[in-house]
């Protein structure tokens, strides 16, 4: 690797010190650095450079989970792979720790790393608009105060008529966030499936689905034209739905690229997290 293109978290409290270390320790191994345009002015000797020509051949994301999740969508779009640097809180996605910076810079300049494929999601509004989510989709009420009702097909069968706080779809890679918090269960990422998880049903009978990546979900949101919904697709808000309007979700032919560094299994990874989660 040569060419990094490096984004990071915003506000964080000692952001320009972090830019400035991760700077030195990339240049330090004779790779040439592009920093995404809100950072251009963090450094002297950070010159202006425009990622739709820079010559990237990997995306260092420096944050946690949503920095990553927000540079994937740099990543795919260059078809270049993607690595983590935590300095959030928990990272299930990210690979590396801040204290490791050296060696993740030393590694990346020698290839010496393992690519894992990420399965990723196409979620297609009614307007024909495609979004594509390497975490989940979430359908919610947003600021609406009452329960919204969310009727899912899998295929062409009605798998459910939920009246919930809203439903989280959600790729394995997903499994592990807003999915793993309302009570769905945690997927291997080698597996080829989608979570379908109710936020806070309002029926005991409603429990978490898994659906196989080969099939279409549809989301309807089966209410009146005035009645909303909030649709989020890893984390961003990309739109509102009415009453009665669709949305389809299948396997996206586009995949994450994820840099990983030495054994560490799946999970061993989960368990350490998780009990960091608990702490």
């Amino acid at each position: 690797m040569q060419n990094v293109y490096l984004m990071m978290r915003q506000r964080l409290s000692d952001g320009a010190a972090l830019f400035t270390r991760i700077m030195a320790a990339l240049e330090a191994e004779g790779m040439t650095v592009c920093p995404e345009p809100w950072l251009q002015g963090g450094a002297d000797d950070a010159d202006a450079c425009d990622a739709g020509t820079f010559p990237m051949d990997v995306v260092m994301s420096v944050g946690g989970d949503g920095t990553l999740l927000r540079a994937t969508q740099v990543a795919i779009a260059h078809n270049v792979p993607i690595i983590g640097v935590n300095v959030g809180h928990i990272g299930f996605l990210v690979e590396s720790e801040l204290e490791n910076l050296a060696e993740v810079c030393r590694s990346l300049k020698q290839d010496d790393f393992n690519v894992e494929s990420r399965m990723m999601l196409d979620v297609v509004l009614q307007d024909g608009t495609v979004k594509t989510a390497l975490n989940d989709v979430v359908i919610s009420r947003g600021g609406y105060a009452g329960l919204i009702t969310i009727k899912v097909s899998v295929g062409e069968e009605i798998i459910g008529r939920y009246v919930a706080d809203g439903l989280i779809i959600s790729t394995p890679s997903g499994s592990t966030g807003y999915s793993l918090s309302a009570g769905g269960p945690i997927i291997c990422p080698d597996m080829d499936c989608m979570v379908l998880s109710p936020i806070c049903p309002h029926s005991l009978q409603h429990r978490p689905v898994v659906a196989g990546a080969g099939q279409i979900v549809t989301i309807e949101l089966d209410c009146e034209p005035e009645q909303t919904a909030q649709l989020d697709v890893d984390g961003r808000m990309v739109g509102t739905l009415s009453g009665r309007e669709k949305v389809t979700i299948c396997r996206s032919d586009t995949v994450t690229r994820l840099i990983r560094f030495g054994s560490h299994s799946f999970f061993q990874r989960i368990r350490a997290k998780l009990t960091e989660w608990s702490c």
